[in-house]
């Protein structure tokens, strides 16, 4: 990640990742209400919907691997260099590993989606002990660094552990769109956040940030709540448009089923009125 493209591309999946679920919860939530009570079994496309998530967790962690173990100066699965007594690129051994739990966490949905002997939960739990050891290695990730630097990605924190935590609740409180939509918001902050750390550390154009000035890391700090305002916006404009098309459609599907029972039951009239006519 020692550069712009580094951080722009984990931004990017994370950032359609949580739009990704402020869709999915959304349609799920809207089937809920309109369901009666006692119903627990979702239609096959909720279904597809997380095998399609699992699938693509576990082929992006997996590419995330090997990108980071045979890239041009990748460690190549060399852990310790022997012959110099020195670890061999153990960033990249770290991105690896935060990759690895991302792919544990695409597992378990697949497996909690296929088989009903995995416990409800797995893959929330999966997911949630996946941010938590993305978090857990960031924080030992940037000692030593600059003050602008450390604390930028200090913030990323908050995120990640914040979604951790969400995530864990929701393993014993299913269902609950609020915490669905927060986890979300969660998702689409860190995505943003990891193009903002881009930007920052390695600018496309421009000077370059002054990494020890305390007024920079002031600025960045009220930025982050920037972030979180427009995170907040996207999940509550994007879920609101979703509900009010799917309940355009499904009011529409409902004209069309009441106008097609009209049609047949006005047919059937008009043919009982003729057979009367005919016996006259």
């Amino acid at each position: 990640m020692a550069n712009f493209g580094g951080h722009a591309i984990p931004g990017t999946f994370f950032l359609f990742y949580g739009l990704w679920l402020v869709v999915k919860h959304t349609l799920q939530h809207y089937w809920r209400t309109r369901q009666p009570k006692g119903r627990p079994i979702m239609p096959p496309y909720f279904k597809r919907m997380d095998y399609f998530e699992g699938g693509l967790k576990i082929f992006a962690a997996f590419v995330g691997i090997m990108v980071e173990q045979f890239v041009v100066d990748g460690p190549h699965a060399k852990l310790y260099d022997t012959e110099n007594n020195s670890w061999v690129k153990l960033m990249n051994w770290q991105h690896g590993t935060m990759y690895l739990f991302f792919g544990i966490s695409g597992i378990a949905l697949v497996s909690s989606t296929m088989s009903k002997v995995v416990p409800v939960g797995v893959d929330r739990l999966a997911l949630s002990l996946a941010l938590f050891v993305e978090g857990f290695l960031f924080y030992f990730h940037v000692h030593s660094r600059p003050p602008l630097d450390a604390h930028i990605h200090s913030l990323l924190l908050v995120a990640v552990f914040g979604g951790s935590a969400s995530t864990m609740v929701e393993v014993f409180m299913r269902d609950h769109i609020v915490l669905e939509l927060l986890r979300a918001c969660l998702f689409i902050l860190q995505g943003s956040w990891f193009f903002q750390i881009g930007f920052v550390l390695y600018p496309l154009s421009g000077p370059q940030w002054d990494l020890k000035l305390h007024d920079n890391i002031m600025f960045i700090t009220m930025c982050f709540c920037w972030h979180l305002a427009v995170a907040l916006l996207l999940v509550t404009c994007t879920s609101s448009v979703v509900w009010f098309t799917v309940k355009r459609f499904s009011g529409k599907g409902r004209d069309i089923e009441i106008g097609m029972r009209k049609t047949s039951s006005s047919t059937s009239s008009q043919k009982a009125l003729l057979e009367e006519s005919d016996e006259e």
